[in-house]
């Protein structure tokens, strides 16, 4: 077969994506590969692909057992046997995998990296024919990566091990350019092939809130997304319990995550969510890495992560089918706190030199400090995001809360003045709550007890908002004018673009939003369409139609819905309405053996409802814009 046969006849695409098929030609003319590509542009195909097509056996590195099983599950339903070994399974689960290997009944084996120095597997693999080694979330092997694993650093020592060394293929979804070059020298790839696709997804909408209570907020987003299924992380497990609560309060399907939980409740909890019992997931981070769930609609952060890489990887499990799907931070002032605290506290118990700890805190907290500027910028939120992973772009992605948010831009040199003058005043002994009430005018215990009422600059700024107070202060500190301790006090002291502020040097223009905004938003959003939205009622009514019968078969087989088929392919069907196998074949995601196994029950289904006669079950105008 060649390689658009393999596409077409297994994964049911009649085109690669961005950037799939350079990667491919690679590896199948033996040449290392090292591939940042985001999340939902298909990396799994450009591996896949050619350990199809080559002689011998494949292993894919993945820390990750709910990915593995994910992609053996997928793999088994399009008609390739694959095969994985991790910890889930016994000692005797995993010697029968490895013999069934050795009779040659997998093309594709995951393997988690702890397992790779075994000794039965490693005696397994110096005698077999191993010809690709495919290193999945590969930041995972450097160390300045957001998820350092020093397992990973066994992948190395592996390859060199075995009689010949295989083709070496590595993907990422996230990964600034000094962890690529530490992936390509730490996994000693030859001349790679390197692809940087870039970090873009269009379908994204990405927005910022500071609400005055969350829990609210988090509840009218519900009302407004029934059914849907989504994402909510939360900082703390504390977090994770009360908002799930309060979810269920209002008989929404929801479930939790945490590393609080027993393993047989997370185990439970995870499938209900991936088998749309529960739709909607609160969690810490400790949740969602190899969760291939296709239709989340939208991940919600109720507390500010602490760095990008994590924010955009978390962020970036809604919407893996490509439709519209939205990711909403929800930031707080006291989550830079809250994060300072865990940035402390996960590097105490770290097996290194004192040097390298100090390098790796000092990276932390510049990491820390980006991810807050992304929450007070007014600019362009994806262009500030791709700016970070190193990639130029328009200033103006029209879809996210800043670009579709109407500013104008105010001077505000002389009430940034005026707070700088407050902050200098008490010697900056205090943070932004404290000089936010002092300049209110404020008559609080606390002040009168730190001599704040004394302050000469107290209650000048009296008729400023104290959350438009809070965001010249996030403003003059983005700038520069003002600096933040890094501890958990965050004290408010005058940086050098604020000496100069002082001495009439310098001026602060901040972009303020006007008055009608929210009335503009509510009107036209200017969010893409979902794929769905093209359906008319009746297109609708088939679509629900053919979901409910994915859900019984998901049911009934014991696997993910999506993985039958995804919510785009089910309305491909309601687009094209296939009366026939050939027709069913030009349906996006159906491939052979998946038309063999499913293809007739959805046309029976189809059938049914249309009575056999091809009708439009879509807005043609819609279909075109």
């Amino acid at each position: 077969m060649t390689k658009e046969e393999i596409l077409r006849t297994y994964f049911g695409y009649d085109s690669f994506r961005e950037g799939q098929e350079l990667m491919v030609d690679s590896i199948m003319s033996g040449r290392d590969v090292l591939g940042v590509m985001p999340t939902g542009a298909g990396k799994s195909i450009c591996y896949q692909i050619p350990a199809l097509y080559m002689d011998g056996i494949t292993l894919v590195i993945s820390p990750l057992i709910s990915l593995m099983k994910d992609q053996v599950y997928s793999l088994n339903q399009v008609g390739v046997h694959a095969a994985y070994m991790n910890s889930s399974l016994t000692p005797g689960q995993n010697r029968t995998a490895l013999n069934r290997a050795r009779k040659g009944q997998y093309k594709i084996i995951y393997v988690a990296p702890e397992r790779l120095e075994t000794e039965e597997f490693m005696n397994f693999a110096l005698h077999s024919q191993i010809c690709m080694v495919a290193v999945d979330e590969a930041h995972c092997i450097s160390q300045w990566g957001q998820d350092f694993r020093p397992s990973y650093l066994n992948i190395t020592r592996f390859i060199e091990r075995l009689p010949i060394r295989p083709v070496l293929s590595a993907f990422t979804a996230t990964a600034t350019r000094e962890v690529t070059e530490d992936i390509s020298c730490i996994l000693k790839l030859k001349d790679p092939q390197v692809l940087i696709t870039g970090f873009d997804r269009k379908n994204l909408y990405f927005e910022v809130q500071a609400p005055r209570d969350k829990d609210a907020w988090i509840l009218q987003y519900m009302e407004k997304h029934p059914g849907e299924s989504g994402i909510i992380y939360c900082a703390t497990r504390k977090n994770v319990d009360e908002v799930c609560a309060l979810l269920k309060q209002k008989g929404i399907l929801v479930t939790r995550y945490h590393a609080g939980l027993g393993d047989e409740e997370r185990r439970r909890n995870q499938e209900d969510f991936i088998y749309d019992v529960k739709p909607v997931m609160v969690a810490t981070n400790a949740f969602g890495m190899g969760i291939d769930k296709s239709n989340v609609r939208y991940v919600i952060h109720y507390n500010m992560p602490k760095n990008m890489e994590s924010y955009y990887q978390e962020a970036g499990r809604a919407g893996r089918d490509g439709e519209p799907s939205e990711c909403v931070l929800l930031y707080a002032p006291k989550d830079v706190v809250v994060n300072q605290f865990l940035i402390e506290k996960s590097n105490e118990n770290v097996d290194m030199d004192g040097e390298s700890l100090r390098l790796i805190r000092e990276r932390d907290e510049e990491r820390l400090k980006r991810m807050t500027y992304y929450c007070i910028t007014r600019d362009c939120l994806r262009e500030y995001i791709l700016r970070y992973f190193g990639e130029k772009t328009v200033n103006c992605c029209e879809n996210c809360s800043n670009c579709n948010t109407q500013f104008e831009e105010v001077d505000i040199t002389g009430i940034s003045q005026t707070i700088l003058l407050c902050v200098r005043q008490c010697n900056g002994r205090y943070g932004i709550n404290v000089i936010t009430q002092t300049l209110w005018g404020m008559r609080q215990a606390k002040l009168k007890a730190y001599g704040m009422l004394d302050n000469q600059q107290y209650g000048k700024l009296k008729d400023i908002g104290e959350i438009r107070l809070k965001q010249m202060i996030n403003k003059l500190l983005l700038d520069g004018c003002l600096m933040q301790t890094n501890d958990k006090y965050g004290l408010l002291r005058i940086g050098p673009a604020g000496r100069e502020l002082l001495s009439g040097e310098h001026t602060v223009i901040m972009k303020l939003p006007k008055e009608d905004v929210h009335a503009v938003k509510e009107q036209d959003s200017g969010k893409q369409k979902r794929r769905t939205d093209i359906l008319n009622s009746k297109g609708l009514q088939l679509f629900e139609e053919l979901r409910g019968i994915r859900t019984k078969l998901a049911k009934e087989e014991g696997m993910p819905p999506y993985i039958i088929f995804s919510d785009k392919s089910l309305t491909d069907m309601c687009v094209k309405v296939p009366m026939n196998r050939e027709e069913m074949l030009e349906v996006s995601g159906v491939g052979e053996h998946k038309y063999q196994k499913y293809g007739q029950i959805f046309l029976d289904a189809i059938a049914g409802f249309t009575d056999g006669k091809k009708e439009i079950y879509y807005y043609e105008e819609e279909m075109h814009a």
